[in-house]
């Protein structure tokens, strides 16, 4: 198996190689990119030859041998480059998701019209390759029953409409409210679709989790909105440490972790504004500066004891309750919860 897995993406850089120099590469110098023999190079072009990719020996006016592949490759009408195929071939499963939407189905249909472009050879070839990127489906919504919704909420993105949506708020005492919305944009965040529309009711933007919206309606043309011409999603949440934000001033927090966990930082950007300041003994404290806390609090406490809240003193105290009551709850048991 890990031979064959050697082989298969030894021959999809060759194909990389050839798609990239279009006056052609010799078998000696794919032989020496690879660090194989030039049989074994030779075998892997016959391979993709035979599955039908379109790749062939030429000699050139010196007498020089090379292997070329033509130039239009992939879905000749669009002139898709064999790249550019084999990464809408491969990318569909991240939209796997979607199912039934809008999104899920223009995937569908590219994924299809390849196939059909494709020998069955050149397709088995593809599906191998992309056996070896595997996309979990933990924490990930499926909108296959919302599809007709999702398709209603970018409708009324678009024609910049007014839209009365049904919503349960995880936090309402109410079964369900109604919201007069405008619709801004719909934002995917681990797994699940967030809207971000302007609130008649609360007079500002606010997030609604696309879950937990269960009716649609878009209002006639006439009654239309403006969206501010300075509204972009990225500068919305510019100061989020995910898909909530709040109306104020960001503030600075700091937080200090154990040298157990720094290299976890280092490997990872948590948020655009973070900095980590390296201490003598290992340890880091890393700076952010957000506008609220919602989010970053059970970031900071799914490290344990090897994260301490430095400031400032309002989520100190936030995280301080949190652990009063979590001590609680393993101290008193089922009584906690009468």
């Amino acid at each position: 198996m890990m031979a064959e897995s050697a082989q298969l993406m030894r021959q999809w850089r060759i194909l990389q190689t050839l798609s990239h120099r279009k006056q052609g590469v010799t078998l000696q110098e794919l032989a020496q990119e690879a660090e194989v023999s030039s049989r074994t190079i030779s075998r892997d072009l016959t391979v993709l030859k035979t599955v039908g990719f379109p790749i062939s020996e030429v000699t050139s006016a010196h007498g020089k041998k090379q292997w070329k592949i033509a130039g239009n490759v992939g879905i000749g009408q669009l002139q898709f480059t064999l790249e550019e195929t084999a990464a809408l071939y491969l990318g569909r499963q991240f939209l796997e998701l979607m199912a039934g939407t809008l999104f899920w189905q223009g995937s569908h249909s590219a994924y299809q019209k390849i196939k059909s472009a494709l020998s069955n050879p050149a397709v088995r070839f593809l599906e191998k390759l992309a056996s070896a990127v595997h996309l979990t489906n933990h924490h990930i919504v499926n909108y296959a029953e919302r599809a007709e919704l999702i398709d209603q909420l970018m409708l009324a993105i678009e024609d910049h409409r007014l839209t009365v949506i049904t919503y349960q708020s995880l936090r309402s005492t109410e079964p369900v409210t109604l919201y007069d919305i405008h619709p801004y944009a719909l934002i995917f965040h681990k797994g699940a679709l967030y809207l971000i529309a302007w609130s008649l009711d609360h007079g500002a933007i606010r997030t609604f989790k696309v879950d937990r919206i269960s009716e649609v309606d878009v209002q006639p043309k006439l009654m239309s909105f403006q969206r501010p011409k300075d509204f972009h999603p990225a500068k919305y949440l510019e100061h989020s440490f995910g898909i909530f934000t709040e109306e104020r001033a960001p503030q600075s927090i700091r937080i200090r972790f154990a040298p157990k966990v720094v290299r976890i930082l280092q490997e990872k950007k948590f948020h655009s504004s973070q900095r980590l300041i390296h201490k003598r003994d290992g340890s880091v404290i890393a700076e952010y500066q957000l506008t609220g806390f919602e989010e970053i609090r059970p970031w900071i406490l799914s490290f344990g004891r090897h994260a301490r809240v430095l400031e400032p003193p309002e989520l100190v105290e936030t995280i301080r309750e949190e652990l009063d009551l979590m001590i609680n709850v393993y101290t008193l048991g089922d009584r906690t919860y009468d």
